[in-house]
């Protein structure tokens, strides 16, 4: 796993498959929606295995402890090579430290490596922590419209 150190926590791109990150995320997702399915090691599996993905976690550096992810997606279009980031989410225990602030630098710097001029992301307005740590990063509340079709 490639790492960057920050404070309190490291934040390392995930390259293989491990069972205390299939548990982390267990126990992550739901805090950052109550409705997000449990995620099995095969889907975890392919995420991790997908070139279109990348999974970053956020590890405590006192115990290891996976206390924060984020998944950058990264795919080609007619007008670019586009990044978005997805399914920030922090433990409860650990926000307001620089978690993610630190796990959002680091999808940031992963998307310029690979040749991205911009990368997105969308946060609903209820998240007003995590809104105005997007806007102190950098980020830009664009004039957007975003549409979803139910499947």
């Amino acid at each position: 796993m490639a790492e960057d150190r920050v404070d309190t926590v490291r934040v390392e791109e995930v390259t293989s498959l491990e069972s205390e990150v299939v548990d982390a995320l267990e126990r992550l997702l739901p805090q950052l929606s109550s409705s997000a399915p449990a995620l099995s090691g095969e889907e975890v599996g392919e995420m991790i295995g997908s070139p279109a993905s990348i999974l970053f976690v956020a590890r405590r550096d006192d115990d290891d402890q996976v206390v924060g992810s984020l998944t950058l997606a990264v795919f080609r279009v007619p007008t670019g090579l586009r990044a978005w980031i997805e399914d920030v989410v922090v433990d409860t225990a650990m926000r307001g430290r620089g978690v993610g602030s630190a796990l959002v630098r680091a999808a940031i710097a992963r998307a310029g490596q690979m040749g991205c001029r911009t990368v997105d992301l969308t946060s609903r307005p209820s998240r007003e922590d995590a809104n105005r740590l997007y806007q102190d990063l950098g980020f830009v509340r664009r004039q957007t419209n975003v549409y979803r079709y139910s499947l």
